[in-house]
């Protein structure tokens, strides 16, 4: 065991002094997307926003709460992969631009939202 020991601060004593980097991945996940309950439109319970951000209708009900959080979740997923994104005038999926006047923002049969109702089943 000594042995061991004194070989892996060997190891980190090496990589430490020749500038050398390594990580550690933790055997859990870490999950810091900020979550906001804020006033919003009656039928909308939530949204991913692109800069990382969840907004959650504050009059969502606490049974709802996690439901809503899991559905956005999946929309910040897919920004994160590059498959979505948006702005005032179009939703981007997957390269293809889509105007928003052109669809009933969180229709079920839009692709992204597939995926994310499908996912939180």
């Amino acid at each position: 065991m000594v042995a061991l020991l004194d070989k892996l601060g060997l190891t980190i004593k090496y990589l430490t002094t020749n500038n050398m980097a390594f990580k550690l991945t933790p055997p859990f996940s870490i999950d810091n997307t900020p979550i906001y309950s804020v006033d919003m439109e009656d039928g909308v319970l939530g949204k991913a926003n692109n800069n990382g951000t969840i907004i959650i209708n504050k009059d969502v009900s606490p049974n709802k709460m996690q439901e809503v959080i899991d559905h956005e979740m999946i929309h910040i997923d897919q920004m994160r992969r590059g498959d979505l994104d948006y702005d005032n005038k179009n939703v981007y999926w997957k390269g293809k631009v889509i105007p928003r006047s052109s669809i009933k923002e969180g229709a079920k049969n839009l692709p992204w939202e597939k995926e994310a109702y499908n996912k939180t089943k």
